[in-house]
């Protein structure tokens, strides 16, 4: 009996060891988003993004300090806060030093106070809050810390550029915000606000907020929209939201443009198609078309892997490369102290998108170009699967480069 305790004892011992042996050699990172509900499609495709960057540009290079391998650990939110709140826990417990999220900003709002109060509180298991698509710009001002950093950019940042793109629209008279009733679509509406004000002369003939992910048909409000005589929209609806926003307006005979975020792909591509031609108008960072040799051909292969999925987040790819970047920086995977140092101020090349990317230390916000795109079938790299995509005709370059945050950084 003594001896079989002894034997199992050392057995036990053993799988401890070879799993934290295991554990070690790889540097996982919580990807908490939604997988299932209305918003799954958003988060599927971010999470197969993710998958390929970071198999793509760290693993297949050799890793990160001398041949630890990256993984993606999936954790399905069901797009609400409490469950957020939980996977991160779960993620926490596993060892997991760092934790990305990017659908809804509410979420990420809540997922940073987290961090911050956990890393005061166990300065032995300290996490990163990697934000790769939450754009509220309160994260980067009044509600900044150390282990926040976003690599989208903010909303503020975004309308600013896109509302020049509309002021040199002289046949824009009358506009109609609409939006998720949400820390975001607040945002949105706020900065569509303010810079319609100061750049034009435009009237806002309706400034409407919706609850998010609980309307299937929009019409009563694309009606609200042809009533009102608009011109022109400005939302910031993602995921389902925008697709049912869209088909609403398109089955409206709306013909104006869309001024948007996040309608690009995930089902809102192929909902628009040819009724989209020149309609959409799209303010994101990483320009698809025109591609490049080494874009075109990084697309290719994350297809053949996922043929359902696009790849319409390019913040992606330059997050893990900065990540691993500042892994190698700090020489080591578990210090993310000297980790978070390494990503604050660091400038950047991304080689495949052609474009630099810096995340200012100030309020660790990524600046880099700014793009508007237009939705269209003259493209490369489409969306959906459906022939179309969209093609950069504006590009602002490190937009907002100088501009003012009112983050008082408090750093270990």
């Amino acid at each position: 009996m003594k001896i079989f305790k002894t034997i199992a004892s050392f057995a036990f011992a053993a799988g401890v060891f070879l799993s934290s042996s295991v554990f070690a050699d790889t540097v996982k990172i919580a990807f908490i988003d939604p997988l299932s509900g209305p918003f799954a499609t958003t988060g599927t495709g971010g999470l197969a993004q993710w998958k390929f960057a970071v198999e793509k540009l760290v693993n297949e290079k050799g890793g990160v300090l001398g041949g630890k391998k990256m993984e993606i650990v999936a954790l399905d939110n069901k797009m609400d806060g409490k469950e957020s709140l939980v996977q991160v826990q779960v993620a926490i417990d596993q060892g997991i030093r760092f934790i990305a999220q990017g659908n809804s900003s509410g979420i990420a709002n809540a997922i940073t106070d987290m961090v911050k109060k956990h890393n005061k509180r166990n300065p032995d298991k300290r996490v990163i809050f990697i934000n790769y698509s939450a754009v509220d710009p309160a994260l980067t001002n009044d509600k900044c810390n150390f282990w926040h950093f976003r690599f989208d950019a903010n909303a503020d940042i975004k309308m600013d550029v896109l509302t020049d793109i509309i002021a040199d629209n002289s046949a824009m008279k009358k506009m109609y915000l609409i939006g998720q009733d949400y820390s975001f679509g607040k945002a949105v509406a706020a900065a569509a606000e303010k810079y319609l004000a100061q750049k034009t002369s435009i009237e806002i003939v309706g400034n409407e907020l919706h609850p998010i992910g609980k309307v299937k048909d929009f019409t009563p409000y694309a009606r609200k929209i042809l009533a009102a005589g608009a011109d022109g929209v400005i939302t910031g609806n993602w995921g389902a939201d925008m697709v049912n926003l869209g088909r609403s307006l398109k089955e409206s005979g709306f013909s104006g443009p869309i001024y948007c975020y996040y309608c690009a792909g995930d089902g809102i591509t192929k909902t628009f198609s040819a009724a989209g031609e020149g309609m959409l108008n799209v303010v994101h960072e990483g320009a698809m078309n025109p591609t490049n040799p080494e874009l075109v051909a990084y697309h290719k292969e994350f297809k053949a892997k996922y043929p359902a999925a696009d790849l319409n987040q390019a913040r992606i790819m330059t997050a893990t490369m900065m990540i691993a970047k500042a892994i190698e920086e700090a020489g080591s995977a578990d210090d993310v102290v000297k980790i978070a140092y390494a990503l604050e101020g660091m400038e950047f090349y991304n080689d495949i998108l052609k474009t630099k990317v810096v995340m200012r230390e100030k309020d660790h916000q990524a600046i880099q170009n700014v793009n508007v795109s237009v939705h269209t079938k003259d493209i490369d790299i489409d969306y959906d699967n459906s022939g179309y995509g969209v093609k950069t005709y504006a590009t602002v370059e490190m937009a907002s480069a100088d501009s003012p945050t009112t983050c008082k950084m408090k750093r270990p």
